[in-house]
Order: C-alpha cells, then sequence, then structure tokens
C-alpha cells in the first residue's frame, strides 16, 4: 500500500504524530508517497498514494468550541474521489467532536473515509501505533 500524509501542525505534536504513522507504516512494507501541510499539499503524493491520512491539531477552548485547525483548507483539498482517506488529530484536554467535523471535511472532497483516530498529545507513541493497528484492519478487510 501507498499513504500519503497531508498534516497541518502547530507546536509539532502533529507532524510528530504523522512522522511515527510514516515510519510505523513503513516498518509494515508500506510506501510513503509524500508528506506535506495541508495548505500546501503534494498533489502528486496524493495522485500516488492509495490511502490518503490527513492530521490536524485540535483548537478552541478547552472545553467548548474544540475544532479542526484548518478546516476550510481540508475542504478545499484537491477531489479525491477515488481514494480512501483516514483522519487522526491531536489535542490536549478535550477534542470534543473534532474527529467527525474533520471526517466530515475530507468527505467533502469525495475522498471514502475509512476512520479516524484522536491523538492525546502526551500519548503519540501509544495513539500512532493504535492508529496504525486500526488502520491496517481497516484496510485488509477491504
Amino acid at each position: 500500500m501507498k499513504a500519503a500524509l497531508l498534516v497541518e501542525s502547530l507546536t509539532g505534536n502533529t507532524w510528530n504524530a504523522a512522522e511515527m504513522i510514516g515510519d510505523k507504516l513503513q516498518q509494515e512494507r508500506w510506501t510513503v508517497t509524500g508528506m506535506s501541510r495541508v495548505g500546501s499539499p503534494d498533489l502528486s503524493s496524493i495522485q500516488r498514494a492509495d490511502i490518503v491520512l490527513v492530521g490536524t491539531w485540535t483548537h478552541g477552548l478547552f472545553v467548548v468550541g474544540q475544532a479542526p485547525f484548518a478546516l476550510g483548507n481540508i475542504a478545499n483539498l484537491p477531489t479525491m474521489r477515488g481514494k480512501k482517506a483516514a483522519c487522526f488529530l491531536t489535542f490536549a484536554l478535550n477534542a470534543g467532536k473534532s474527529i467527525d467535523k474533520l471526517s466530515t471535511a475530507v468527505g467533502q472532497t469525495g475522498a471514502d473515509v475509512v476512520g479516524g483516530l484522536e491523538i492525546k498529545r502526551n500519548y503519540l507513541d501509544e495513539h500512532t501505533d493504535l492508529f496504525v493497528e486500526r488502520l491496517l484492519d481497516v484496510v485488509q478487510l477491504s
């Protein structure tokens, strides 16, 4: 399988999570076609990929108003009709319904969103393991 990663990061946590996910997928013999920012996506890496992994961070107040950062940019990504996609987002205290909002925005590109996971910034290693494990399970079922 080939995966492209599109990432937005403020403090580096989401970028680190994306690198960890990419490394773990490569250990499973996947190819990472590229990793770029959502605001300036590497279109050729998306085109070469079987699945696009979109990650961002959660912004808003600690207990209300949480949302994935860059929703407008994500919803305006190039059409990914026919591509599978999975989402992840990092958060500090409470992500609210951010993963649902992120999945909806990615789905607006025409991609078939096969899952998503919230990654708490204090548990990057454990949660990226879980993301990859779930992703591998979903891909094997399709």
